[in-house]
């Protein structure tokens, strides 16, 4: 019960954040409908004047708002969800606030000049601070922040910051296709909504639920804003309920996946099995041609996925 009064708070959140952010007015001037097809786009997919329209990898405007706006129903319903101590609750909202700010940093001042961890580490050698590499220590730091509030032994809190941090950076990897990373949220968190971990599980679930159908008709994106945010929510999740080797494992399974992800590209792997195929494009406006490369919800983007650059930027 705890964890569904979580997913309806989050919920509701999401949709008035949502709605507030896409009201009409708020969008700078000269910027088209989204869910439309857009005009010629920079590499990077940046709409000329608006930071928070992107072109989608089938060509169509989105607003990157769906972001913000879910971070913001995840920390506000971490903090009214019943069952929840206060320690529990400030570190979800920081896990989450922290991954949603500087994964929107990445988004706005974001290039494409650098990606994943080859590309972010290349450039730190040669002496170029890249705004990915930036996110990624900054997600790490919060992570950490968060995870010392629970007030656990030093290597427990080094191994719980770093678990928040993978995740936040492994649900990103998964923003290239229209819903793609809110269902895999949906799928992980959904069915521990019976375990202890229910009050931390439950906004993810509401937000990312409330969102999905606005992300499945190409009219918004989670960008690195939601997808980091949501990532880090579901990492704080674990890491405050799961015991140590359980937290191991995960970790350990996330940075597998990361690493794979510099020479597999998610996309051509979801293609190849029809069951995943029919789940990633179940609910789509469309269906879709396969891209070369996997793709990306960015145009220009090129496989395999960058490990820290995700579908938003």
């Amino acid at each position: 019960m705890q964890g569904l009064a979580g997913a309806a708070l989050g919920a509701v959140a999401a949709k008035a954040a949502y709605t507030l952010l896409t009201r009409p007015g708020t969008e700078p001037a000269g910027a088209g409908p989204t869910g439309q097809r857009s005009g010629p786009v920079p590499s990077g997919g940046v709409r000329g004047g608006d930071r928070w329209l992107r072109s989608n990898f089938r060509g169509r405007s989105v607003t990157l708002q769906e972001g913000p706006a879910l971070a913001s129903a995840v920390c506000a319903a971490s903090l009214f969800t019943p069952g929840l101590g206060p320690r529990v609750r400030a570190a979800s909202a920081l896990a989450a606030a922290g991954a949603a700010a500087f994964g929107a940093y990445d988004d706005l001042a974001g290039t494409v000049r650098a990606r994943g961890l080859r590309g972010h580490l290349g450039a730190l050698a040669d002496g170029r601070v890249t705004t990915g590499a930036v996110k990624v220590l900054g997600i790490g730091a919060t992570g950490v922040a968060a995870a010392a509030l629970l007030r656990r032994p030093l290597v427990d809190t080094v191994l719980d910051g770093a678990l928040i941090a993978a995740s936040a950076n492994l649900v990103n990897l998964f923003d290239l296709r229209p819903g793609r990373a809110a269902k895999v949220c949906l799928i992980a968190a959904a069915p521990a909504l019976a375990s202890p971990a229910a009050p931390l599980l439950g906004p993810v679930v509401g937000a990312a639920a409330a969102l999905l159908p606005d992300d499945l008709a190409e009219r918004s994106m989670l960008g690195d804003t939601g997808a980091n945010a949501l990532g880090a929510a579901l990492g704080l999740a674990a890491v405050a309920r799961a015991p140590r080797p359980l937290r191991g494992a995960l970790l350990g399974g996330a940075v597998a996946l990361t690493l794979a992800s510099e020479r597999v590209s998610f996309s051509r792997c979801i293609d190849r099995v029809p069951a995943l195929r029919r789940l990633d494009q179940w609910g789509r406006t469309a269906p879709e041609a396969s891209v070369e490369g996997g793709g990306g919800r960015r145009v220009g983007r090129t496989a395999p996925e960058a490990s820290v650059e995700g579908g938003g930027g």
